[in-house]
């Protein structure tokens, strides 16, 4: 009896001695209090090209939907690479992938827009931010499917009509190149992602981007496109200061199809 009453007092004060331990509140990060002081604000800005000549790729074959071939009397061709003048490479999201404190951001409250526009989804590629308003518009004459493939958030799949309101939605975590897909049309296709940060781009046929309102620090930034590998690159920035970095990719040339 007394050996037993031992080992209840052991045990007693073992669990006083780790309150930490199997403590599910002990354990959890602190909450993201801070705000960016803006009178220390620095910033990243840059280029991204793209070294060789770019993929041709085949034209989509519309023929299945007379409305799209019809929509679209000129040969369309995917736009995965999509290059302006001297190299400049456009849909490249660029992104602080690590460094960043215990931030609070605050979701913008006007939507970001995906379109479809002549049985094409456009911006091939967006960013928006986790709990800002998302919205779909259908700008054809004909009925698309929207069906987005996140990996962390709620799987959906809807029809939306010719002349319909766009469709809403948001989402409540990060994502990464998550595909939208139309179940109707098979060659459309539009990556989005979802960061719980504002600090991100994408950038256009100019190439150029621009990462602002960082506090100082030293950053991991990501640049990441549909057809080529991402690369990082780590940059210092102090108070108010602007830094400026450059993205290369390697065209390996002409595609085999």
């Amino acid at each position: 009896m007394k050996t037993r009453f031992l080992h209840l007092a052991l045990a007693a004060l073992a669990a006083l001695s780790f309150p930490g331990c199997g403590n599910k509140q002990g354990s959890e990060s602190p909450a993201a209090t801070a705000a960016v002081d803006p009178a220390t604000a620095a910033s990243i800005t840059g280029t991204v090209t793209l070294d060789g000549t770019p993929p041709a790729f085949k034209p989509i074959d519309m023929n299945a939907s007379p409305a799209c071939a019809a929509a679209n009397p000129a040969p369309v061709v995917p736009p995965i690479v999509v290059v302006g003048e001297n190299g400049a490479l456009a849909n490249v999201v660029i992104f602080v992938k690590d460094g960043l404190g215990n931030y609070r951001f605050d979701a913008p409250s006007d939507p970001a827009i995906l379109g479809q526009k002549n049985c094409m989804y456009e911006p091939h590629v967006s960013a928006l931010m986790t709990n800002q308003p998302f919205q779909i518009q259908n700008n054809d004459p004909t009925m698309h499917n929207v069906h987005p493939l996140p990996k962390h958030n709620r799987q959906w799949s809807t029809s939306q009509p010719a002349g319909s309101a766009a469709l809403k939605s948001t989402f409540g975590r990060p994502e990464f190149a998550m595909p939208i897909l139309c179940n109707v049309h098979p060659w459309m296709r539009a990556f989005v992602f979802v960061f719980d940060h504002p600090y991100f781009a994408v950038t256009s046929k100019t190439g150029r981007f621009e990462l602002k309102n960082l506090p100082p620090g030293t950053y991991t930034i990501e640049a990441w496109h549909e057809n080529y590998a991402a690369q990082d690159q780590t940059v210092t920035i102090g108070p108010k200061e602007s830094k400026s970095i450059s993205f290369s990719f390697k065209s390996t040339g002409p595609p085999a199809n």
